[in-house]
C-alpha cells in the first residue's frame, strides 16, 4: 500500500508539475510534509529528506517532460541554457542552506513564497508592443503556426536564475514555480514556451542540486526509488495535456495551483 501511495504521488505531482512547468516539487513537498505529520509509515520525513527526494524525483519528471516538449519544438534552448548557467550554482548554495531549516519555518517560508509568486500574475502587464526590457537577447519562436518574438537581458536573466536556483535547492521546488512566472511576466515569453523551457531547465538543474543533497546524506533511497516510475510517466502525460491547453488556461492553472499550495503551507507553518 505504501509503495502504491508513493507511485501515485509521483504520478500526480509530475503530471500537475509538467502541465504548469513547475517540475512537481510544489506538490511533492507539501504532500510529504502532510504524510509525515499524520502517518507513522512516513516517519522518515524531514525538511532535508523531503527536498532530497523531491530533487531526485524531478530529474525524471524533467527528463520525460523535456523529451516530449523538445520533440514538438517548444523548448527555447538558448534561454534555457542562460538560466541554467545562473541556476546551477544557486541551486548548490540553496541545497547547502537547507540544512539550517526546521519544519515549521520551512513550511511557512515556502507558503509565503508561493503566495507572492501567484499574486504577480494579477499585476498589470505591458503589451507585447512595449516590452519591459528594450535590450537583450532577441528570440523568435514559431509555435502552432504563429510566430512569437521576445527578448531577455542576459545579465538580468543570470541574476534572476541564480536567485531562483538558490530557492530551488533550499525548498526543493525545482525553480519552475518562480521561473515560469518570470518568463511570462518579465520577458513576455508565451506560456507554452515558458513551461516547456522550464522543464528543460529543471531537468539539468535538478541533477546538480540533488547531487549536493546526495553528498550530504539527505536522500532516503529506500523510499525515493518508489516515486520515480510514477514521476516519469506523469511528466510525459503532463506535457501531452499542456500541448492541448490554451495559453490563458495554462496561466490560470498556475495561479490557482500556487495560491492553494501557499495557503496550505502557511496554515501548516503557523499551526
Amino acid at each position: 500500500m505504501i509503495i502504491i501511495t508513493m507511485f501515485v504521488i509521483g504520478l500526480l505531482t509530475a503530471l500537475i508539475g509538467s502541465i504548469a512547468g513547475l517540475g512537481g516539487g510544489v506538490i511533492l513537498v507539501p504532500s510529504l510534509l502532510f504524510l509525515g505529520d499524520h502517518f507513522d509509515s512516513f516517519d522518515w520525513v524531514t525538511p532535508q529528506s523531503i527536498v532530497g527526494v523531491s530533487l531526485v524525483v524531478m530529474i525524471f519528471t524533467g527528463m520525460s517532460s523535456a523529451i516530449s516538449y523538445m520533440r514538438h519544438k517548444r523548448v527555447d534552448k538558448k534561454v534555457g541554457i542562460i538560466f541554467l548557467i545562473g541556476s546551477v550554482p544557486g541551486g548548490i548554495l540553496g541545497s547547502w542552506l537547507n540544512q539550517y531549516f526546521k519544519t515549521d519555518s520551512f513550511s511557512l517560508f515556502f507558503g509565503i513564497v508561493m503566495i507572492l509568486v501567484s499574486l504577480l500574475f494579477f499585476l498589470p502587464r505591458k503589451s507585447s508592443d512595449s516590452p519591459l526590457f528594450q535590450k537583450g537577447l532577441m528570440r523568435e519562436k514559431v509555435l502552432d503556426g504563429e510566430t512569437y518574438t521576445y527578448q531577455m537581458p542576459i545579465t538580468i536573466g543570470l541574476l534572476l536564475s541564480f536567485a531562483v536556483g538558490m530557492l530551488s535547492g533550499l525548498l526543493g521546488i525545482g525553480g519552475g514555480s518562480l521561473m515560469v512566472p518570470a518568463m511570462i511576466l518579465l520577458f513576455q515569453i508565451p506560456p507554452h514556451i515558458a513551461t516547456a523551457t522550464s522543464m528543460f531547465m529543471i531537468f539539468f538543474a535538478s541533477i546538480s542540486s540533488s547531487a549536493t543533497h546526495v553528498i550530504m546524506g539527505h536522500v532516503e533511497w529506500a523510499y525515493t526509488l518508489y516515486f520515480i516510475p510514477g514521476a516519469y510517466l506523469g511528466g510525459s502525460l503532463g506535457a501531452w495535456i499542456n500541448r492541448r491547453l490554451h495559453g490563458q488556461a495554462v496561466e490560470w492553472f498556475l495561479r490557482v495551483l500556487l495560491i492553494l499550495i501557499g495557503i496550505r503551507l502557511i496554515w501548516q507553518g503557523i499551526g
